[in-house]
């Protein structure tokens, strides 16, 4: 969970500190209006694929981490069941051992 907040708060500060300097930029910019709209129109594409780029790979690992989760669930269910029956066989084997009737199951 740590590498997630980590993750997260990385992303806000990027995100936060290209925003401001794209602010500070435009504001001490020695250029005409039109060219400043066309560095916004370019920065707002660049920033838009950088996200996008950012969004797939979190969709990514959020991904692998859902398989890897399933997996291990599978494994652990496998292992519960496979230690009930070996207590059950090993209970039915103690009361056939000792002459008792074997306990049926429904």
């Amino acid at each position: 969970m740590s590498d997630r907040d980590e993750f997260g708060a990385f992303l806000v500060g990027f995100v936060v500190g290209g925003l401001t300097g794209a602010v500070v930029a435009l504001l001490f910019a020695p250029q005409s209006g039109e060219e400043t709209r066309a560095m916004i129109k370019d920065k707002s594409i660049e920033l838009r694929d950088r996200a996008a780029t950012s969004a797939e790979e979190v969709i990514a690992r959020a991904e692998a981490a859902a398989a890897e989760a399933r997996s291990r669930a599978e494994e652990l269910a496998r292992e519960v069941r496979d230690r009930g029956k070996t207590a059950l066989d090993a209970i039915r084997k103690t009361k056939k051992e000792s002459g008792e009737a074997p306990a049926t199951t429904s």
